[in-house]
């Protein structure tokens, strides 16, 4: 077989790249097309992925006039790719993969979550074939709608995934029992990011400083414009690729973006989400507070607040990774439903007994 993936983020190269790997040992050939984005390439070498580039997303601009322009380009350069390549079944979403399975008359699997990109699901869905979505969603997306216990990030994050690498404090510098704490700060130039802000210059400064007071700081800043050299933080400079392993050591992660705050959250790790203007509800986010995964706040002192409470607990990690344990292992591994859904063109009634049981149709909540 031969399937074709997109992965147009650092995001979806984490989603995909364990299901890529598993269905080249089964002998399928696999090419995923990406654009140039913060360090999407950078991960997808790193993981040794099958790519080939379509384009490039322009961060200097979030305006959606901007990014239409753009996304005219890219499709272009998509529509010679996925003909020359001769897809059996597309996975992505958005136009991205509407346009490859159309003009290559392959079916497509859209793996979806609860953004409120209303054009992306308008544009693709008429397109799909198949379309997967967390259970926690609350999206109805029509007959090929079926959805799954977890997270998009199960992929990647399930314990029966994810290993955490030990060495990563001697990679950052910090001690065996030395606290620190990850600031992530959103650049906040998707098309759906537009016109949503985050925390403020200010703000960010601000929280550096208090966050100092009770552990090392490292800050992942998406946008790349912080300077922190009269600030008491460290810029977080591993490899992209160690992330996880780096927000599953730490006590705490504060942040204005969301799919590092789930994965923090899956990972047991304290998780603070600061919404800022964005005033959509997710109901990936609903879940994880639920079950006391992920903490949300509206101002920006309440969440400085709780951020510095959680640093000063010390039982904080433990109550979080007890949570972890008792909830994230009965959720899917979205790796083998992947694997099972390409090789069967996305036809789900297709699928082994275990995909089929780890699925549902057409009952998001």
């Amino acid at each position: 077989m031969r399937i074709l993936v997109f992965a147009n983020t650092p995001a979806h190269v984490h989603l995909y790249r364990h299901a890529v790997d598993r269905l080249e040992e089964a002998g399928h050939d696999v090419l995923v097309l990406t654009r140039e984005y913060a360090c999407t390439t950078d991960l997808l070498e790193f993981f040794g992925l099958p790519y080939r580039r379509y384009g490039e997303h322009d961060v200097t601009s979030s305006s959606k006039l901007t990014l239409a322009r753009q996304l005219g380009g890219q499709i272009g350069s998509i529509v010679g790719k996925a003909v020359r390549f001769r897809p059996d079944v597309v996975f992505g979403r958005g136009p991205y993969a509407a346009v490859a399975g159309t003009v290559a008359r392959a079916p497509v699997v859209l793996v979806l979550d609860d953004e409120p990109g209303d054009f992306n699901h308008s544009v693709s869905r008429p397109f799909a074939d198949c379309i997967l979505s967390p259970r926690v969603t609350r999206r109805n997306l029509g007959g090929d709608h079926y959805t799954f216990d977890g997270f998009k990030e199960c992929a990647y994050l399930h314990p029966e995934v994810f290993a955490a690498d030990d060495a990563v404090r001697e990679y950052l510098g910090v001690g065996p029992d030395e606290s620190y704490a990850l600031a992530r700060f959103n650049a906040l130039d998707a098309l759906h990011d537009a016109g949503i802000e985050g925390f403020t210059r200010e703000q960010r400064r601000d929280l550096l400083q208090r966050l100092s007071g009770h552990a090392t700081v490292f800050v992942s800043d998406e946008g790349g414009e912080m300077d922190l050299h009269e600030l008491p933080a460290e810029p977080y400079d591993l490899h992209p690729a160690l992330i996880h392993d780096a927000m599953a050591e730490a006590d705490l992660l504060v942040a204005d973006t969301g799919t590092m705050v789930t994965e923090a959250g899956l990972l047991g790790t304290p998780a603070l989400r600061y919404r800022g203007t964005d005033d959509h509800e997710y109901g990936e986010f609903r879940e994880l507070e639920r079950v006391g995964l992920v903490e949300q706040f509206d101002g920006y002192d309440a969440v400085r607040s709780r951020a510095l409470e959680l640093l000063a607990d010390d039982e904080s990690t433990d109550r979080w990774a007890q949570r972890r344990q008792s909830y994230v292992g009965d959720l899917a591994n979205l790796t083998d439903l992947l694997v099972d859904v390409a090789e069967t063109r996305g036809t789900i009634d297709d699928l082994d007994r275990s995909s089929q049981k780890a699925i549902q149709q057409d009952t998001p909540q």
